[in-house]
């Protein structure tokens, strides 16, 4: 008899045990040792594409730095001069929107920052698209626009009477205002961001002298990276994506995602490529797979940084990561043949687009983690027949987080504790790319990510004054107590049987799902 029967019993169910036990000895051999063999040769298969994806971008990274293959001495940059008989004619015109909703605590900072930009102020139209059902927001945001207007500049507040098409529809409408049509180029901000004043004087000329630049992404940098342990994890994972990913799509075939903001878009490009659309909650990469589609170039300058505001509630980053993951992942299943069958790019272009941008890093990436790590492994702790090798258990995964933390040299101490938490968010981000591969469920679900501001500085001298009532259940989120308590009794029973050790992960996986399961995580705002 196997672990399972020989575990003592209470008496009068001993008969149960046996019978169970016998009853797990006849489904093991034929069906749960093939099915989890397979499950473990998929994820290590998935392991090896992951692990051959970093390498790939870490060489390339590695080659562009020694290389010294900086985007001004690829493309043509010279910058802006004034031009003593054109005057302020010699700049062309810019539009920059800035997309909001309900944004109480940052809507002042973007404007401000907007407004500020160096700029011929007769050559540069902000445009406020204010989406707020919020009708003191509303009025807020309005007075702010008029206060910049009665200092001379060309800001536009534009209002709508529905969100259809969510902060798509709103950039699509905006473009079709009659003072657009004498702009060449549109930058867009979301309303917690904060580009410096030379942001465009640094962009711009890549897209005057290159026609064949469509757009030109800067890079995010975080205000409140500092503010909780959840914010310190979501700055590794986006430090890297913007120092490596987006890096190398740029370097190698002129291609990555649009960010949705901190970037520079030439008008006639969006235009070409269709327009805005809101089939997605990703229309800032719908926008850029179909521009590039029609053989449009891209710049990303990662070292022209924006300031912005991570989320720092548990609550509104699970909603962002979602939109993040379930967006792609549909993206993909309604592009994919359209990618294969286009004749504007190269073969190899599309090998990347379709594998190493969409499969890879949004699917395989999201689904391999969970499954593997938090699923498969624990399983087979229970099933000493199926083994998985040292390579694929240990070699592979280290590699692959050591690669992960480059983008933040200051975060390494927290290693650790960023493998556990992205863990965790896998479990979401597993579900939410399930979603939009299958379309199902939420998957044009948009919720707005909360952007906090300063209100914890005036929210907390009140903390004292007036606890916050919370009820039993409304800060507890099911899905990672079940999973947590899988992994704690997987732990449990590897430490009494196993010889493996896997006890050692298991017990704090199951401890970080228990952390974030009764929501210990992140930043708790307190009502007032």
């Amino acid at each position: 008899m196997d672990r399972l029967s020989s575990t003592p019993v209470l008496p009068g169910r001993s008969g149960d045990v046996t019978q169970l036990g016998m009853v797990w000895e006849q489904v093991k051999a034929p069906v749960i040792v093939p099915l989890l063999r397979l499950a473990v040769f998929l994820c290590l298969a998935m392991s090896v594409m992951l692990f051959v994806e970093k390498v790939y971008m870490a060489t390339v990274i590695l080659a562009v730095k020694l290389l010294r293959k900086r985007p001004e001495t690829r493309y043509k940059w010279e910058p802006m001069e004034d031009d003593m008989e054109r005057g302020t004619a010699a700049y062309p015109m810019v539009l920059v929107q800035i997309p909001m909703f309900n944004e109480k605590e940052v809507y002042q900072l973007s404007i401000g920052a907007a407004c500020g930009l160096s700029w011929p102020s007769d050559r540069l139209i902000i445009q406020v698209l204010d989406d707020s059902t919020d009708p003191a927001i509303k009025e807020m945001v309005q007075i702010e626009c008029r206060r910049w207007a009665s200092k001379g500049v060309n800001i536009r507040y534009e209002i709508r009477d529905n969100r259809v098409g969510y902060k798509a529809g709103a950039l699509k409408i905006g473009m079709k205002h009659g003072y657009v049509k004498d702009c060449d180029y549109v930058a867009i901000f979301d309303a917690d961001f904060q580009p410096d004043p030379d942001f465009l004087c640094r962009t711009i000329p890549f897209l005057i002298h290159n026609p064949q630049i469509g757009l030109v992404q800067g890079r995010w940098r975080f205000v409140n990276a500092d503010e909780c342990l959840m914010t310190r994890m979501q700055e590794m994972s986006l430090d890297y994506h913007f120092a490596i990913e987006q890096e190398v799509g740029s370097s190698t075939y002129a291609f990555f995602g649009f960010n949705g903001t901190a970037g520079v878009w030439r008008i006639a490009a969006i235009n070409e490529a269709g327009g805005w659309k809101d089939r997605t909650t990703v229309e800032d990469m719908d926008l850029a797979v179909r521009a590039s589609l029609k053989g449009w170039k891209f710049i990303f300058l990662n070292d022209l940084g924006v300031k912005s505001e991570l989320p720092s509630t548990f609550k509104a980053f699970r909603h962002q990561q979602h939109r993040w993951s379930c967006g792609p992942a549909n993206l993909f299943r309604k592009m994919v043949v359209e990618i294969s069958k286009n004749k504007k790019v190269s073969l190899w272009t599309k090998v990347y687009v379709i594998y190493s941008f969409f499969f890879i890093r949004k699917i395989v990436g999201h689904i391999v983690t969970f499954i593997f790590y938090c699923l498969v492994i624990p399983a087979t702790v229970f099933v000493p027949e199926v083994e998985i090798p040292m390579w694929g258990l240990v070699y592979l995964p280290s590699v692959i987080t050591i690669l992960n933390s480059v983008g933040t040299p200051r975060s390494l101490h927290l290693l650790v504790f960023w493998v556990l938490f992205e863990n965790v968010m896998s479990l979401h981000r597993t579900k939410a790319t399930l979603s939009g591969l299958l379309d199902l469920g939420r998957v044009n679900e948009w919720v707005v990510t909360e952007k906090l501001g300063d209100i914890m500085k005036t929210k907390m001298p009140n903390k004292a004054a007036k606890k916050p009532r919370v009820r039993i259940g409304e800060r507890l989120h099911k899905m990672e107590l079940f999973t947590g308590a899988y992994l704690f009794f997987c732990a449990c029973y590897d430490l009494k049987y196993g010889k493996n050790h896997y006890f050692l992960y298991l017990f704090l996986q199951s401890i970080t799902f228990f952390i974030v399961g009764f929501d210990y995580v992140g930043t708790y705002i307190p009502q007032s």
